[in-house]
């Protein structure tokens, strides 16, 4: 008893230690400011971690204010007058609806990256209590956003890897690839071994192998660009794996045979009246399955976004340089870690498309 009595008192010493300077970082933090309300208006952690994950109208790299770097993109508007496009500069960094954009007799401004047109006559936005503006309306927003500008670089990323880079080898060399190539070539390799066939069946999975590659590369792609400083979080946000998702869906759909779609609305071998049940639960589940695909990707990669940030973000919080001791690498830990994901998350979204796909085509023995 004594030894454990020992351990204990050991233990909740060690944790007194480790709790003790946070203690002391709340203690000098409360010193400074007054009230939490102080000293939000100082630091915002959720507005700053909401600002790198959301998408944007230009690409912001770094800085604040008029002295930051950043490229301006196309912002093109649809209204009942037709279609309206000007550079996002325009705005100049404005996001709070302060700075008006005037095209072609029309007045635009910029709330946190939702553009509105102002009514006819209106010189200035005007908010109701729940700060919605009322006298401004949404127009069709067709702009080359940050995520967008992100995709067209990952397909030209694609095209110069595949079509420039290997392709172009196998048509001058019969040898085997080296350097990058040889690193591309054994990924190809391996969602063809280890996922198309082994889901789908060797009589069938080439059909399928154009979309699984593309859907394998620009998820992992634009994952490990996602890590870059400044680079666009595409996977993380929910159009875009609602569209991947959506591609599966209607790829297993239009490609299911007779026995896919009779072993869904109405299973041999069940009695008659449970078959109406089940086929209302199987309809159901060719929505699940694709929507599992798009919130699972969605959720993996904003939850490490948003780790990473708010572990720097304690930083400015807590407002003390000790911290980044903890802090930094903690945080380096979570981006090595997001490596290994943006990998992963690439493979399960490729292996269970396939494994849906495969589903839908498989021959089914009749006996």
């Amino acid at each position: 008893m004594t030894a454990q009595k020992s351990l204990v008192i050991r233990v909740y010493f060690t944790l007194a230690l480790a709790i003790l300077p946070l203690f002391t970082f709340a203690q000098e933090r409360n010193e400074k400011h007054t009230s939490l309300e102080e000293a939000e208006e100082e630091f915002n952690a959720t507005e700053m971690i909401m600002h790198h994950i959301g998408d944007a109208h230009e690409w912001h790299f770094f800085g604040e204010g008029e002295s930051s770097v950043t490229l301006p993109l196309p912002v093109i508007l649809y209204t009942e007058n037709g279609l309206v496009s000007f550079m996002s500069s325009e705005f100049h960094h404005d996001t709070d609806g302060t700075h008006i954009v005037e095209k072609d007799g029309m007045r635009f401004v910029n709330l946190h990256e939702d553009i509105y047109k102002l009514d006819e006559g209106a010189e200035v936005v005007e908010f109701d209590a729940e700060h919605h503006p009322v006298n401004a309306s949404k127009p069709w927003d067709l702009s080359i956003t940050k995520n967008v500008a992100a995709m067209f670089l990952t397909v030209i990323l694609m095209i110069l890897f595949f079509s420039v880079g290997l392709a172009r080898h196998h048509k001058k060399s019969k040898s085997a690839p080296k350097g990058f190539n040889n690193v591309l070539e054994t990924l190809v390799l391996f969602v063809r071994d280890e996922i198309a066939i082994p889901q789908i069946g060797e009589k069938k999975y080439m059909k399928f192998m154009p979309f699984l590659l593309t859907v394998f590369f620009f998820i992992w792609i634009t994952n490990l660009m996602g890590l870059l400083p400044g680079a666009a979080n595409v996977t993380g946000n929910i159009a875009v794996t609602v569209s991947l998702g959506l591609f599966t869906m209607l790829i297993m759909i239009f490609n299911g045979n007779k026995d896919f779609y009779k072993h869904t609305f109405w299973m041999p071998g069940i009695p008659t009246w449970v078959k109406p049940i089940l086929a209302i639960v199987e309809g159901l589940g060719l929505l699940i399955k694709p929507a599992a695909l798009m919130i699972r990707l969605f959720a993996n990669i904003t939850a490490g976004h948003i780790i990473i940030l708010s572990l720097i973000g304690l930083i400015f919080i807590l407002e003390n340089a000790g911290i980044a001791g903890v802090s930094v690498p903690f945080a380096l830990f979570i981006t090595v870690l997001e490596l290994l994901v943006a990998f992963l998350q690439a493979f399960i979204f490729t292996i269970l498309s396939a494994l849906f796909i495969g589903m839908a085509v498989e021959e089914h023995e009749h006996h």
